[in-house]
């Protein structure tokens, strides 16, 4: 008795693995998607980078600020190219003065050419004069010499004068210009310890503090979209070719337990992370959250294909040939959409043949 029942007692045991082992294709709804893991970023985020090197003065705002674009946000010390802007101007200046004619430089040869047209004309005069009287044979030949040499004389330092009025003119309009363009390279030199917003945003991050070396190889600040936010996607480079613009994105945030997001892949960054394997997926909220936060993370999953009342089975009953385990054994099945837990049957068996889970699985 003790060996009859211990025999019932097994093959009642052997039964029921079978029967939890066994299943039947049902008819679902299936959805095709791919897993990644989520990271909140604010649209347009960059890092701001000094262009040259010193000492942090003071940071111009606080993280959290929101910032115009151009607003001032970090200044650096620059006593050296303010000295530098101020030379400059009193050079500028100056070229200014002399060459509008102000100072005494073009005045001066304004004032000896009008006196040296006084003399040529009455130098001419006297010249012209005595010729007339020389050809009616009046007056001496020296006196006649003399008259023509004193207005050769003014009439060559007249032509002397007014070519150095115009040389020294185009001298002084020369320096004009270089003195402008000094100057305006020195405030460009000003402006270099300076760095000012790129865009209309928020400060997420300021990385130096008041006193500490700055140098161009270090960020100083990380500015991004105060109001605008993206979706950061790590995809698995077996999955990548299955993503396309546009495709729908159901997003989960820890921060927000218990509710799901609806978004869109916006843009797909076609360059590998040689480190992680993964490329980068950008996608858009439909509906944004209340409250965004730079850094957030969650899950997503993108939708690759979605289907309605289809044939699946568990993917744990499909062996890795394509078969599955029947009353008649083994038989091959065609599939076609897939997710993490079922798979959909398109041929090869129905929804009365019953399957048994593969040994192994």
């Amino acid at each position: 008795m003790k060996a009859i029942s211990f025999f019932l007692g097994a093959c009642l045991l052997v039964s029921c693995g079978s029967d939890d082992e066994k299943t039947l294709p049902k008819k679902q709804d299936l959805t095709e998607a791919v897993y990644s893991s989520v990271v909140i970023q604010p649209d347009s985020l960059y890092e701001a980078y000094a262009i040259v090197s010193g000492i942090l003065e003071d940071n111009l705002v606080e993280e959290g600020q929101k910032v115009s674009k151009g607003d001032k946000i970090i200044q650096i010390t620059n006593n050296a190219p303010e000295l530098n802007s101020r030379n400059a101007k009193l050079a500028l200046d100056l070229a200014k003065d002399n060459y509008n004619g102000s100072a005494a430089v073009l005045l001066g040869i304004k004032e000896e050419i009008a006196a040296a047209q006084l003399k040529y004309k009455n130098d001419s005069i006297n010249f012209f004069r005595q010729k007339n009287l020389w050809e009616q044979n009046i007056g001496s030949k020296l006196e006649y010499d003399t008259k023509e040499l004193n207005y050769q004389l003014s009439k060559n330092n007249l032509q002397l004068l007014q070519s150095r009025y115009d040389r020294t003119k185009n001298e002084l309009q020369t320096a004009l210009k270089q003195a402008e363009n000094n100057y305006k390279t020195s405030l460009i030199n000003t402006t270099d310890f300076t760095i000012k917003s790129e865009i209309n945003g928020m400060v997420y991050a300021l990385y130096k503090n008041k006193g500490e070396i700055v140098t161009t190889m270090e960020p100083m600040a990380s500015i991004g979209s105060a109001d605008d936010f993206v979706i950061e996607m790590l995809v698995d480079e077996v999955d990548i070719v299955k993503i396309e613009l546009g495709q729908k994105v159901i997003v989960s945030l820890d921060a927000y337990k218990g509710e799901v997001f609806e978004a869109s892949v916006s843009k797909i960054l076609p360059k590998k992370d040689l480190r992680n394997q993964t490329f980068t997926v950008e996608a858009e909220f439909d509906r944004l959250p209340k409250k965004l936060y730079s850094g957030l993370s969650g899950e997503a999953n993108i939708i690759i294909r979605e289907k309605e009342a289809v044939l699946t089975i568990p993917k744990s009953y499909l062996t890795d040939k394509g078969q599955v385990k029947t009353d008649n054994g083994l038989v091959a099945v065609k599939t076609g959409l897939e997710n993490l837990e079922s798979v959909e049957i398109l041929e090869g068996i129905d929804a009365d043949t019953a399957i048994y889970k593969p040994d192994g699985n």
